[in-house]
């Protein structure tokens, strides 16, 4: 049951589309309410992720926040208008359309459960996104085989040009040679992923796929290269967790209630600066693991002694 849970929690940011209007008015003590979330108003399971969020952020702030559940329908008027009337001074905005209905707002703003925005947006608001950390990953990576010494990727610069940066850096400090391909469309990216697996060698090279629409397809693209890399027993790992169920070898996905500690503790900087907010994307770092055992098996990797910090296996026991 527990298993099921969390992986709720895992794909349940990718399911956050649709919203309606709700506003929490629960006493708080003077002054603990300046900070509001908005999130989306969906039914279970995928609710208790933005409920466990929250929880996160009053325990970092001690209180009780302002809690806005928000739609497509939604009044950004009549929701600033109560913003004000309780005296909120700074907006965490939960995905995408979280983070729409929060840019009309003249009040700081912090946005969270979005994998990337646009850069014109980035510099104007400090952003958690939900794409791992590529430094924890290569750090996973390197716990469960140590033998790798090169990562290959391939990637759309305009969804993650952003996140390669942090990349090159992460791999340079643990010693992997990063080998990045550029993809702006279907054809070339499987065109590179022909190149990529005819020139991996099993023994020291993985494969990363990150939360990519154009060069990691799930319809087209992720079964191709999951079956590829299973004949020729190559390494893939994911930032998606989706894709350790299907046959990846470990994935990072968001330990919530830490998520909501970060972004709490981001909101009360803003508020002990006086409204003023950071600028750009910070990838996740609150964060567990999900691996996949039988893919593990097939490469050879003895996960006995390696089992401290995998908070979820597949195939499910």
């Amino acid at each position: 049951m527990m298993q099921r849970a969390y992986k709720a929690i895992g794909i349940a940011w990718f399911a956050a589309c649709a919203f309606c209007w709700a506003l929490g008015a629960s006493a708080a003590p003077p002054g603990s309410r300046n900070i509001a979330v908005l999130y989306p108003d969906i039914g279970d399971p995928y609710r208790g992720v933005f409920t466990r969020i929250i929880e996160g952020v009053e325990e970092q702030t001690k209180g009780r926040v302002v809690s806005v559940a928000v739609g497509s329908n939604a009044n950004p008027q009549e929701i600033a208008g109560e913003l004000r009337q309780q005296d909120v001074r700074v907006v965490i905005a939960l995905g995408r359309n979280g983070l729409r209905l929060a840019g009309g707002l003249d009040i700081p703003v912090i946005a969270g459960g979005v994998i990337s925005v646009p850069e014109s947006d980035v510099r104007n608001i400090p952003v958690f996104s939900l794409a791992p950390d590529p430094g924890l990953l290569f750090a996973r990576l390197q716990n469960l085989m140590p033998a790798a010494r090169r990562i290959f990727v391939v990637f759309d610069p305009r969804q993650n040009a952003w996140l390669l940066r942090f990349a090159k850096e992460a791999a340079a400090a643990r010693g992997f040679e990063l080998v990045a391909y550029e993809a702006s469309d279907l054809k070339s990216a499987l065109r590179l992923y022909q190149e990529v697996f005819a020139a991996m060698d099993p023994r020291r090279d993985a494969l990363w796929l990150p939360q990519d629409s154009t060069t990691v397809d799930e319809a087209s693209v992720l079964p191709l290269v999951l079956q590829e890399a299973w004949s020729r027993s190559l390494a893939v790992f994911s930032s998606s967790v989706v894709h350790v169920r299907r046959g990846a070898l470990f994935s990072l996905y968001p330990d919530n209630l830490q998520l909501g500690h970060s972004l709490g503790s981001a909101a009360q900087s803003v508020l002990a600066a006086n409204g003023a907010t950071p600028r750009g994307v910070t990838p996740l770092r609150s964060v567990l693991t999900a691996v996949n055992v039988r893919t593990a098996s097939h490469l050879g990797l003895n996960l006995s002694g390696r089992q401290q910090g995998i908070d979820m296996v597949f195939p499910e026991p």
